[in-house]
């Protein structure tokens, strides 16, 4: 699929977009994935969050571009919980596939 925006937050399209991302850092066991939740609410997007078995936490969240790139400049900034070493990200159409945001196990 085209990307919507790279990795510089080029200008917003007006498009909803899914931003799919592989956080890696010290992101588990430090409440990473609840303040992602609130953050994602706080700016009603949906999707999901998750630890991964390495050690990375992956989140898929659906929204208007100018919100995802917002939410994508909190994962990599000092107010989002642990530390974030690396992202690895890309911008896709949305799917709809989501109605809110959450947690899964």
């Amino acid at each position: 699929m085209a990307e919507f925006a790279d990795r510089r937050g080029a200008a917003d399209t007006g498009t909803a977009v899914r931003l799919t991302a592989r956080v890696a850092g010290m992101v588990q066991a430090v409440g990473f994935r609840y303040w992602t939740v609130r953050k994602a609410e706080e700016l009603a997007l949906c999707g999901i969050v998750r630890n991964n078995d390495d050690g990375t936490v992956a989140v898929v969240v659906e929204g208007p571009q100018d919100v995802v790139l917002q939410f994508r400049s909190w994962l990599r900034s000092p107010e989002a919980p642990g530390r974030v070493d690396h992202v690895d990200e890309r911008i896709t159409r949305a799917t709809g596939a989501f109605s809110n945001f959450r947690v899964v196990y």
